[in-house]
């Protein structure tokens, strides 16, 4: 495998499902660690104008609204969110994979609220499909540590790269001396490590 960079060039960030019902079904990670992480996903995707995908899932069942902050950070993407009916696999959402495919990109960053069901579905299909995907494991999590374990080692093992929040962000970045590079570092990391 020959490694070539994601940047703001080739790559787009899909956010899968951060809603508030559902995120507090997650035990594996502290909630304030992926909430932040997300948002952190979220406004380097801004700075970079990265292509951004958001969806969510029966918003007004128990999995609630999307994060409210993700609407301030990325108005357009937020108001374009592809609304899903129940559909567990993103991708088979003909709305969605018709988003995703508008992106333009083959090199994806995924974050989904689950990682045992959110994510790994997407992922999965989309590496079949012949996307790069790196997923962003601690923007998500699962309901046990162990059914997380199980989908990073089921994703990793079906072809995704697993990565961090600050991994893909320096990626993203490539240069702190930059214009956008300085933005995220004031923006971006050292509002993370304040808060």
């Amino acid at each position: 495998m020959v490694y070539e960079r994601f940047n703001a060039d080739n790559a787009a960030m899909l956010l899968i499902d951060h809603q508030v019902g559902t995120m507090s079904w997650v035990h594996s990670i502290h909630f304030g660690e992926m909430k932040r992480n997300a948002l952190m996903l979220a406004e380097t995707a801004r700075i970079l104008r990265l292509p951004v995908v958001l969806t969510s899932s029966m918003e007004e069942y128990a999995q609630g609204p999307l994060l409210s902050e993700l609407g301030s950070i990325l108005p357009a993407a937020f108001a374009a969110r592809i609304k899903r009916v129940g559909i567990v696999n993103a991708m088979d959402d003909e709305n969605y994979a018709a988003a995703v495919r508008a992106t333009g990109r083959k090199k994806l960053i995924i974050a989904g609220v689950t990682n045992d069901v959110c994510t790994v579905f997407p992922a999965l299909s989309l590496v079949r499909d012949g996307y790069e995907v790196q997923v962003v494991a601690d923007a998500g999590g699962s309901p046990s540590k162990m059914g997380d374990d199980m989908a990073l080692r089921r994703m990793e093992k079906g072809g995704v790269t697993l990565t961090s929040t600050n991994q893909v962000i320096a990626e993203l970045a490539g240069n702190w001396t930059t214009p956008e590079g300085s933005q995220i570092v004031q923006e971006v990391v050292m509002k993370a490590l304040q808060a």
